[in-house]
């Protein structure tokens, strides 16, 4: 099996609505995103897939969120949590990027997507 890694970041703002601390205040942070793929099968070039494509694609969506109020998202239902910022980079990722669906043949899939609020807090989606 092998797996590859792209990375993007955005900076954005956020409040959880039903969390109780410091966090329920209007803050932001400076987000770094991986998306991970994995495989079986290698192309004739030996690769997995083209890092420039998935990068592009992780890009653009990390694009959708910079510098905006996450909470003004209805998709992250008032509470745009690391866990929630994650899955909707990976649903993103395959809609852009279809061929990535796991079709259990050994191909490219997502496998992943990492939300990191802080050098030291990450949350992961697993892409199923």
């Amino acid at each position: 099996m092998y797996e590859v890694r792209v990375e993007a970041d955005f900076s954005a703002a956020h409040f959880l609505q039903d969390y109780h601390g410091k966090c329920e205040r209007l803050h932001g942070h400076n987000y770094k995103v991986y998306a991970h793929v994995r495989g079986s099968m290698l192309d004739e070039g030996g690769m997995l897939l083209d890092f420039s494509e998935l990068k592009h694609a992780l890009r653009n969506v990390c694009a959708l969120l910079d510098h905006y109020n996450l909470n003004d998202f209805d998709v992250f239902k008032q509470n745009p949590s690391a866990e929630r910022i994650a899955t909707f980079i990976a649903d993103e990722l395959l809609e852009m990027l279809p061929f990535l669906v796991n079709k259990n043949d050994g191909s490219a899939f997502l496998y992943a997507v990492d939300v990191f609020e802080t050098d030291t807090s990450r949350a992961r989606y697993i892409v199923e």
